[in-house]
C-alpha cells in the first residue's frame, strides 16, 4: 500500500506549522496581559486552519499557553491513552524576550 504513509501523523510538519502559526501572530509583539486571549486563539485557529490542509484523517485538538517572562517556571503535561500507531502529538515552545508560548496539537485518527 503505496499511500499508507500519507495518512501518518508527521509530527516535524505539524511543528513547522505551529511554529508558523505563533510566529504570525506573535511576531515581536511585547507581553501584554489584554491581549493574550485574542492571541491565543489566533494562533490555535491559524493551527486548526492549516492541519485542515492537509486533508489528513485526523479530529485535531490546539491548545496554547501565553506566560509572560518573570523569573517563575512554566511546567506542562499530558498523559494520553490511544494508539500510538495511529495518533499523535505534538507539543512546540517558541519564547521571546518577555513571554512564552507553549502549543500543543493533538491527533486522534478518525
Amino acid at each position: 500500500m503505496d499511500d499508507e504513509g500519507e495518512n501518518e501523523f508527521v509530527s516535524e510538519q505539524v511543528n513547522e506549522i505551529v511554529k508558523s502559526a505563533i510566529t504570525k501572530t506573535l511576531g515581536s509583539a511585547q507581553y501584554n496581559k489584554d491581549r493574550v486571549s485574542i492571541w491565543s486563539g489566533q494562533i490555535i485557529d491559524e493551527c486548526l486552519k492549516e492541519l485542515a490542509k492537509l486533508n489528513k484523517p485526523f479530529k485535531y485538538v490546539v491548545t496554547s499557553i501565553i506566560m509572560q517572562k518573570n523569573g517563575a517556571p512554566m511546567h506542562t503535561g499530558l498523559a494520553l491513552y490511544w494508539d500510538t500507531k495511529t495518533d499523535g502529538t505534538s507539543c512546540v515552545q517558541v519564547g521571546n524576550d518577555t513571554m512564552d508560548c507553549i502549543t500543543t496539537v493533538f491527533a486522534a485518527m478518525i
